[in-house]
């Protein structure tokens, strides 16, 4: 039921990174057939046109050493051996550096449109593929059809051209029989070369054509529904309890740090038990007090006592720790709208400790106000997420 389900939706979702990881792991990439033939017939062209005259040049050479043996080496079948064994591999020899160029032309063709994919998947024996209904199916869909007429569409060009260029040397290579052999040959390979290059320029043409129609071709079969965009999201990120556990540990992990910065605070606010916001300012670094940590009930509770451990003077005011807790973000500097009062109870801090240093009589608490905006955070609860705005 689920799969006739997603196949009845409609694929208008684009791949996702993970689909297409997938799918190049299967070896389902890009692929034109058309372009790597172009560019290795193209390389091909070219090396005849540049090596064409030289490696004809040496395989006259070598047909003529080949056909040069003594009376004597004709009847000896040893004699006849080796000289076989000389031709060919001097024959290959010559043709290395063509081979070579036209091996490095297959390579670094895949790598213009979907680069390597090596699959091992893919190299496995499927007994589906062997299926002739299923093999019927796939020479007479829209695909099969597309490839047929892509195909006569090429013979039809590549022939025109041929044709048409065989056409407009005729004149040469007729007075090719007219020149001496080392001339003719020459001559000829570059009459071939030349011919070649033109009729590959035609699968130019086909490529152009091919190669968007391809990249078009396996994005479309790489969409995807929306539910399968759900269900993969789902496995990317694992199961409820396992978010649930992460974002524990990762709540657990920002506490520890928040704790950690506590003893560095200047003064913490309280409310003075169901809120404390511990509050730094340092004039050469920072434009306005930071909030370096905050929290309601247990944690207020924690932080009260780091505070007292470290000699962090504790400010009973419970509009502004309301107004700081509700208002602000660990890392935030206070809002300007708190400005005042804030500097009021930082101005507090640290005649006290100039009195508790130096002597002198204890400074009286100032009585802090908060703007008016920030009053309605009075009778809010201790939950961050239901007052936050």
């Amino acid at each position: 039921m689920a799969e006739e389900q997603d196949s009845s939706q409609e694929r208008s979702e684009e791949p996702t990174s993970k689909r297409l990881d997938d799918a190049r792991k299967k070896g389902q990439i890009a692929r034109s057939r058309e372009f790597n033939t172009m560019v290795i017939m193209a390389l091909a062209a070219l090396a005849m046109i540049m090596m064409g005259q030289t490696m004809m040049h040496d395989l006259s050479e070598l047909m003529k050493t080949g056909l040069q043996l003594s009376r004597d080496d004709v009847f000896d079948v040893s004699a006849v051996v080796r000289f076989f064994y000389d031709a060919v591999f001097e024959g290959v020899w010559l043709l290395v550096p063509f081979f070579g160029l036209m091996l490095l032309a297959a390579l670094l063709a895949p790598l213009s449109i979907g680069g390597w994919a090596f699959s091992f998947e893919a190299l496995q024996p499927k007994l589906s593929k062997l299926n002739p209904i299923k093999g019927l199916k796939r020479i007479f869909s829209a695909k099969g059809l597309i490839e047929m007429i892509k195909a006569f569409a090429k013979f039809v060009l590549v022939a025109a051209v041929a044709i048409t260029v065989i056409w407009v040397q005729m004149d040469e290579f007729l007075q090719l029989g007219y020149e001496s052999v080392d001339s003719a040959l020459a001559h000829a390979g570059e009459l071939f070369a030349m011919a070649f290059l033109l009729v590959t320029s035609a699968l130019i043409v086909i490529a152009a054509i091919d190669v968007p129609f391809q990249i078009w071709e396996h994005t479309k079969q790489m969409r995807m529904t929306k539910q399968e965009v759900k269900d993969e999201m789902k496995d990317s990120e694992g199961k409820p309890e396992v978010r649930s556990k992460i974002r524990q540990l990762q709540h657990q992990m920002a506490q520890a740090r928040m704790m950690e910065a506590v003893p560095q605070a200047d003064v913490v606010v309280t409310n003075p038990t169901h809120f404390a916001v511990a509050l730094k300012y340092d004039q050469k670094r920072m434009r306005a007090p930071q909030v370096v940590a905050r929290g309601a009930d247990l944690v207020a509770a924690n932080i009260r006592r780091i505070a007292e451990e470290n000699d962090v003077l504790l400010v009973e005011t419970p509009p502004l720790a309301r107004a700081l807790y509700h208002s602000t973000e660990i890392g935030q500097e206070i809002p300007e709208g708190l400005y005042v009062a804030v500097a009021q109870v930082l101005a507090y801090v640290y005649q006290l400790r100039t009195v508790q240093k130096n002597g002198g009589r204890k400074p009286s608490q100032p009585k802090v106000k908060v703007p008016d905006e920030y009053k309605k955070y009075a009778d809010m609860g201790t939950e961050p997420d239901a007052t936050r705005h």
